[in-house]
């Protein structure tokens, strides 16, 4: 029996668009873990409250993730509350690199929770400490459901999924600085939108980078050399013109 006929007699409707499910509500989060001396964190948006009495949280992480064994191995981990001002490089540096090849906190501000696990204080408003009570295999990922022990809330509103799905398809944010160069209407409209093939951001001309002082109007080709990806880090070179 083929990989087709498989997926229909397990109820799968082969043509169904997954892109339904981004319409379901998250936030964005780094969930992070001690484990002895070391630190590690990640992206994750599959947050969510269990109980009010006790409060219980759940998170899914997947078991591929280092975050997975330091959860796994120290029964605890915090949940870091993302800033909707979150720079999209800030976000990459914890949901496009391995906390085994990098480490993800350093030149971060953090402090420890009650558990041991570190809180994030760059670009957050607020974090969730969690003891781990009981875990759940659910395939690729592994739902960590625990106590919660501590939290704090800080000022600022948090981000989105959808929000981050946005700008990262190249859209400004509201409330973005873009450099004060003086761009005729004309060069905003114009030029090629590019997609980066490591992370799917999209450099839009009429937007520009802001984080990294690009003005609106300025063309892909015309980007600095050493101009990378405000997400992953991307080069250049691992872009293509969108269709």
């Amino acid at each position: 029996m083929n990989q087709c006929v498989n997926l229909i007699c397990l109820g799968y409707n082969l043509l169904m668009d997954l892109k339904a499910l981004y319409k379901i509500s998250y936030g964005l989060y780094i969930v992070s873990a001690r484990l002895g001396d070391k630190l590690n964190g990640q992206i994750a948006n599959t947050v969510f409250q269990i109980t009010s009495e006790p409060p219980r949280l759940a998170v899914g992480i997947c078991k591929d993730n280092l975050t997975h064994k330091f959860i796994s191995e120290s029964g605890a981990f915090c949940v870091s509350i993302l800033s909707n001002e979150a720079p999209l490089s800030f976000i990459g540096r914890f949901g496009y690199n391995s906390g085994r090849d990098t480490d993800k906190f350093e030149g971060v501000n953090q402090c420890d929770a009650t558990s041991g696990s570190p809180i994030v204080l760059d670009n957050t408003i607020g974090h969730i400490d969690v003891k781990v009570e009981q875990s759940m295999d659910v395939g690729t990922h592994t739902l960590f459901i625990g106590l919660v022990v501590d939290a704090e809330v800080l000022d600022g509103e948090p981000l989105t999924y959808a929000e981050y799905h946005r700008i990262k398809s190249g859209a400004a944010k509201p409330a973005a600085k873009t450099a004060s160069t003086e761009v005729s209407e004309a060069d905003i409209n114009g030029g090629d939108k590019y997609r980066c093939l490591v992370c799917n951001y999209i450099y839009d001309p009429s937007v520009g980078d802001p984080e990294a002082e690009i003005a609106p109007g300025t063309l892909f080709e015309d980007l600095p050399d050493d101009w990378t990806c405000p997400i992953c880090g991307a080069t250049k070179d691992e872009f293509t013109k969108e269709d």
